[in-house]
């Protein structure tokens, strides 16, 4: 069963959904995003975890993951989730929380690698998926698909191109690892 987290227009969630993949769960940071429209209209139970609803962050990821529990979740997927997950949610779930990122992680990580790839004239870029960690776009890898960078790329236009593979990538790594075929080993990722 699959838990996802958002914070806008869930476009990743509508992915998972569309391939037919177990979502039981969507968890969003803020009310009244269009992803949380998403999970009503397929009749996914629904919740929020605004920070400003809990003491500190840990609180929040306590909460956060004793809710996804209670629904037998056994894989997360942040899917523009666009907050840091603490440690004690991380090790709750390790190896199982899943993150798509729009480019070829270790290059720009964080919060603006499409237009990072485009200030740095990068011909390619591309797609990761990769378990999440402590650290910001720093877990194991479990895909990659590069992207190219045409000229008079736009963020816009570059993201538009990510996002399609984005959405093709994702269900992908989800499905091997709800499949039991992503194995870790230190910091590689091992697919069966």
């Amino acid at each position: 069963m699959i838990g996802v987290l958002v914070s806008g227009r869930g476009t990743n969630l509508q992915a998972l959904l569309s391939a037919g993949l177990p979502v039981v769960a969507v968890a969003s940071s803020r009310p009244g995003v269009e992803a949380l429209g998403r999970a009503h209209r397929a009749d996914i139970e629904t919740a929020v975890f605004a920070l400003d609803d809990y003491p500190d962050r840990d609180a929040r990821d306590l909460a956060l993951a004793d809710w996804l529990e209670g629904r037998r979740v056994d894989v997360v997927v942040t899917a523009g989730f666009m907050q840091l997950l603490q440690p004690l949610f991380v090790e709750r779930f390790r190896n199982r929380i899943v993150n798509v990122h729009p480019a070829l992680l270790p290059a720009f990580p964080g919060r603006t690698p499409v237009e990072d790839a485009l200030a740095h004239g990068v011909k390619v870029t591309g797609v990761t998926v990769h378990l999440v960690d402590e650290g910001v776009d720093s877990g194991p890898i479990v895909l990659q698909e590069c992207v190219p960078v045409e000229p008079g790329d736009t963020p816009g236009t570059l993201h538009a191109r990510i996002q399609a593979v984005e959405h093709r990538l994702l269900p992908e790594a989800v499905r091997l690892l709800l499949d039991g075929r992503v194995h870790v080993e230190g910091r590689k990722v091992m697919i069966t």
